[in-house]
């Protein structure tokens, strides 16, 4: 028997090796630079009057984003409340009820095509049936579209964390004379709620800094939100406009906006993998 060579596959080995490495630290690099340059001119422009005053007008100084950072909020909070819970209810659906199913087939298909859809488009969508029909932009709006991005997250992280569950639980529980829709919130819910959290979190953090969907719905506003049916102000639009802009301490705040953002969506990150390593541990 032949014994074949192993000089060029111990050499094919570390080739991959070394590129491996070198793309890991590449990228690593690139995000610590977007990192360290969004917080150092970032901090630059956050004081207590950032997130307690109303923009100024233009040219002026001074002022904050307390409207928007407060509109952002109730948007994103809205979104949760409306997209959450959809969300499970699909994942539910296709973990207990529709296995093997057409309606579970085409389910499944559709929160696949959710997921890999551009942002605007969503945008697009909600303005064309939320928007054009009032005639104005409004807040609703805006959590309508986020809710929906939400959505296939949602209920992808659902489907996959109560597929873990053994069905040795579930048969127990049946056993026992429970309903079916007791066994599953009392106890496929409770074993797999680690990552159902986790799913949760990464929702709200893949939406934390939408723009486009925004743009198209709930536009923005210099002033306290008080109306969903209105237009709202909201971080991420105002950072593309405060970017845009000629006057140097609007583009000041667009870094602190920016570094808001940055550290919501890092910290919901954070605390999603600490909370599955837990899960796991």
């Amino acid at each position: 028997m032949t014994r074949r060579p192993t000089r060029g596959r111990k050499l094919a080995d570390r080739t991959v090796k070394v590129v491996s490495v070198a793309a890991a630290a590449l990228g690593i690099c690139v995000l610590a630079w977007i990192l360290v340059t969004v917080a150092r001119r970032g901090a630059l422009a956050i004081d207590w009057d950032f997130f307690t005053e109303l923009p100024a007008p233009p040219g002026a100084v001074g002022g904050g984003l307390a409207n928007a950072l407060l509109g952002t909020l109730i948007i994103t909070a809205l979104a949760a409340v409306i997209g959450i819970p959809v969300g499970m209810l699909a994942g539910v659906y296709l973990t207990e009820y529709g296995k093997g199913t057409r309606l579970g087939a085409a389910t499944r298909a559709t929160i696949n095509l959710l997921t890999g859809s551009p942002s605007i488009i969503i945008g697009l969508f909600v303005y064309t049936f939320l928007v054009l029909p009032v005639g104005r932009f409004s807040g609703a709006a805006g959590a309508v579209a986020l809710a929906i991005i939400m959505l296939p997250v949602v209920a992808r992280t659902t489907e996959e964390m109560l597929g873990l569950v053994p069905s040795a639980l579930r048969e127990s529980a049946l056993a026992v004379g429970a309903p079916r829709w007791r066994v599953t919130l009392g106890v496929v819910f409770r074993a797999a709620r680690g990552g159902l959290i986790t799913g949760v979190l990464l929702a709200v953090a893949r939406v934390s800094g939408e723009t486009a969907p925004l743009l198209f719905t709930a536009l923005n506003s210099v002033y306290w939100p008080t109306s969903l049916g209105e237009p709202m102000g909201n971080l991420t639009v105002t950072i593309f406009n405060y970017a845009m802009s000629p006057y140097p301490d609007w583009q000041q705040a667009a870094w602190g906006a920016s570094l808001v953002i940055m550290v919501a969506v890092l910290g919901l990150t954070v605390l999603a993998r600490t909370v599955l390593k837990d899960r796991r541990t």
